[in-house]
């Protein structure tokens, strides 16, 4: 027995600070098997199948113009309310998608987290990577939408070198949506009335986002809390790039990105805690 050698030793993490990016590279195969899993099951069963991707945002634009442009006259910075709304929803669907998701993981996850061992957030980053499928199909459908404004409807648009920061803008909001999601995934583990908030905050927390609104609308005193939340400045931003309608303001995506290296690193640390004794709670 005493000659038995062992190629893996599972131990907890020695410190909260036990984020192994290479033992996560290791199981790249695993992250995108998780991928795989995410994107077919949420509509195998299905009738429409991925094409919910195309119809949630239409529907949800097509409400936006009908109540927030024609009955309420809320400004869409000159822009056919079809195109302003889509892009605001485009941007806040994928963020709203990696937080709800990831929020769930270690409930969702406890039956195999309790019996084989792999990184834990493999499931949260897969779920993160997945979700770039459903931007990528909406994200095309804006383009076809700015496409057909441009031809039939003259709207000018023109292309600046700041289309590039597009992946940039992309990377804040899955970072914002995995740090705000696994510290809540850390938190309903003892705590699972937070589980029953989320989708409620999340949906009011759009109505503080320029979505339906721009910024530009919001004046006074009140607006430095709209300037407090993160998202903000990532959705101007996408708003400005993709459509022109002003230009980006490297100070407020500066803060956006600035919150999310602290969350993230909020997020990652209280996450390597709970992960030690999770299953005493769930």
């Amino acid at each position: 027995m005493s000659n038995i050698q062992y190629h893996l030793k599972i131990k907890p993490k020695p410190s909260l600070f036990g984020f192994n990016i290479k033992e996560l590279w290791k199981y790249r195969d695993l992250i995108v098997l998780f991928v795989r899993r995410d994107f077919v099951s949420v509509y195998k069963q299905t009738i429409l199948g991925p094409t919910w991707f195309i119809i949630q945002p239409l529907l949800s634009t097509l409400m936006y113009t009908v109540i927030f442009a024609n009955i309420a006259k809320i400004p869409h910075e000159n822009l056919p309310p079809v195109l302003f709304y889509m892009s605001g929803t485009v941007a806040w669907t994928y963020f709203s998608t990696c937080l709800i998701k990831t929020s769930d993981t270690f409930i969702t996850n406890s039956g195999i987290f309790g019996k084989v061992y792999f990184p834990r957030m493999t499931v949260p980053i897969s779920i993160t990577i997945s979700n770039l499928v459903q931007f990528a199909i909406q994200f095309a459908l804006l383009l076809v939408i700015l496409i057909g404004c441009v031809l039939f409807k003259g709207t000018h648009i023109h292309i600046y070198f700041s289309i590039l920061l597009l992946p940039v803008l992309l990377v804040i909001l899955a970072g914002l949506g995995l740090g705000f999601g696994i510290i809540i995934s850390s938190l309903t583990t003892k705590y699972r009335d937070l589980k029953q908030l989320v989708a409620f905050g999340v949906q009011l927390w759009m109505y503080v986002t320029p979505i339906i609104y721009p910024l530009s609308f919001i004046s006074g005193k009140y607006k430095i809390f709209f300037l407090l939340n993160p998202l903000t400045g990532v959705i101007e931003s996408f708003r400005a790039i993709i459509l022109n309608v002003d230009t980006v303001n490297y100070i407020y995506l500066g803060y956006s990105a600035g919150f999310m290296l602290i969350l993230l690193t909020a997020g990652i640390l209280l996450f390597n805690r709970v992960e030690r004794n999770f299953m005493d709670h769930v």
